[in-house]
């Protein structure tokens, strides 16, 4: 017994020997370039162009920046929930009109908020299992397009009602009808999250964001996007949109959104927005013949689901698969990203996994970026990619509508 403990012990001391080295193996997949739109705000500055054209462009940027080769990429994953009324399959659109050939496989996944990290795990999959040698996987929202829906068979004589399609399908729970923000408060209370709390957590997201954006910390993950424009045809967005818009000496006064005298407000919470992001993955072994610089390489990930209205907790299950899987203590985690549906998101993850508070969300978040709900979960990822240093670790977790979540582990090259 005492030896069969002794092997075991060297086993594992062993896979976090291999794991902290900051060299990858030939069998391990990695994260060789990530690239983002920058954010707009609902009906904002890019609201002009759908989910795929956005993310036409975010592939456009990505083959031109490695240098891969248009027909080296097999497969292309993006994440996508609002589909409705952006045409048939957004993900092939955005294939075919970047350039790749038709042969390309694509996918469109949803997984609500979570699709975009969802789809990065797919392309991880598939490339261990040596199915794909190349692959693109992100995700992309347009929240300004999203369509009001008439159902089919209630036009009939007299009045009709219109639903809108980024409620029904996007930020309602579907078990209970209610807003996600109401899901939200729900956990507030659970775990004495006040108001209070919120406010400060916002607005530290929005300072921190301002400054990550001031020093350039968002240049190497960030492109320019061609928009169409009446007057001079197109024109150039380079900026995130969202975080300038803050109002300091109004966010304690702001009412409650959800419920009577309630936490969170729309200062506290992530806003409706613009956006996609996608990286490109391989095999090490496939970097190192096409002489790429890897960024990172993706250690593990875990997915994770709870009662519906308790899903703003759901990632702290992924968190804890990740580090039990791995064998790493939360401390070793150098940045933590998780995603900011709602203040209380992040605080109770804080509070759950007694996390160091420094070390999460370190530039800002969703409640001052603004989050594209398809592409939030590539963006978190895509920001631990190029911010994190050389052999350091890095968690990005998300939590998504009807009680789930995604995670995932990453350790710099």
């Amino acid at each position: 017994m005492r030896i069969c403990q002794f092997l075991t012990s060297r086993s594992t001391l062993s896979s976090i020997r291999q794991l902290s080295t900051g060299n990858a193996k030939g069998s391990d997949v990695v994260i060789v370039s990530a690239l983002r739109t920058p954010i707009g705000s609902f009906r904002g500055s890019l609201s002009q162009l759908s989910a795929a054209q956005m993310a036409t462009q975010v592939i456009k940027a990505l083959i031109s920046q490695s240098k891969i080769k248009p027909d080296q990429i097999d497969e292309i994953i993006m994440g996508h929930i609002l589909t409705h009324g952006g045409g048939q399959h957004p993900t092939r659109q955005a294939v075919i009109n970047s350039g790749l050939p038709s042969s390309t496989v694509t996918s469109t996944v949803n997984k609500l908020c979570a699709s975009g990290m969802k789809s990065i795990m797919l392309a991880s999959g598939l490339l261990s299992l040596k199915q794909a040698n190349i692959m693109i996987a992100g995700g992309m929202e347009s929240m300004s397009n999203v369509p009001f829906i008439l159902k089919r068979g209630d036009a009939n004589y007299g009045h009709t009602q219109l639903y809108d399609a980024l409620l029904s399908d996007g930020l309602i729970d579907a078990f209970h009808q209610i807003h996600m923000g109401n899901c939200g408060e729900n956990t507030a209370k659970k775990y004495g999250i006040t108001r209070e709390d919120q406010d400060k957590f916002a607005i530290g997201s929005y300072e921190k964001s301002a400054a990550a954006a001031k020093a350039g910390l968002f240049d190497k993950e960030k492109i320019s996007v061609t928009v169409p424009d009446k007057k001079a045809g197109t024109k150039t967005v380079s900026e995130d949109e969202e975080y300038l818009k803050v109002d300091f000496s109004k966010i304690s006064s702001l009412r409650s959104v959800f419920q009577k005298d309630g936490t969170i407000t729309a200062a506290n919470a992530s806003k409706l927005n613009d956006g996609a992001a996608a990286c490109i993955l391989m095999r090490a072994e496939t970097a190192q013949e096409h002489g790429l610089n890897p960024l990172v390489k993706v250690v593990d990930y875990a997915d994770n689901e709870l009662d519906p209205i308790d899903f703003p907790e759901a990632p702290v299950g992924a968190i804890k698969k990740l580090l039990a899987r791995n064998g790493i203590n939360k401390d070793d985690v150098k940045m933590w990203e998780i995603n900011e549906a709602f203040s209380v998101v992040p605080l109770v993850h804080v509070k759950l996994l007694d996390l160091d508070p420094s070390k999460v969300n370190i530039h800002g978040g969703a409640v001052a970026l603004g989050h594209p709900v398809a592409a939030s979960g590539t963006r978190i990822v895509a920001h631990l990619a190029h911010t994190l240093k050389s052999g350091e670790y890095g968690i990005a977790a998300i939590c998504n509508g009807g009680g789930g979540s995604s995670a995932m582990l990453v350790q710099a090259l």
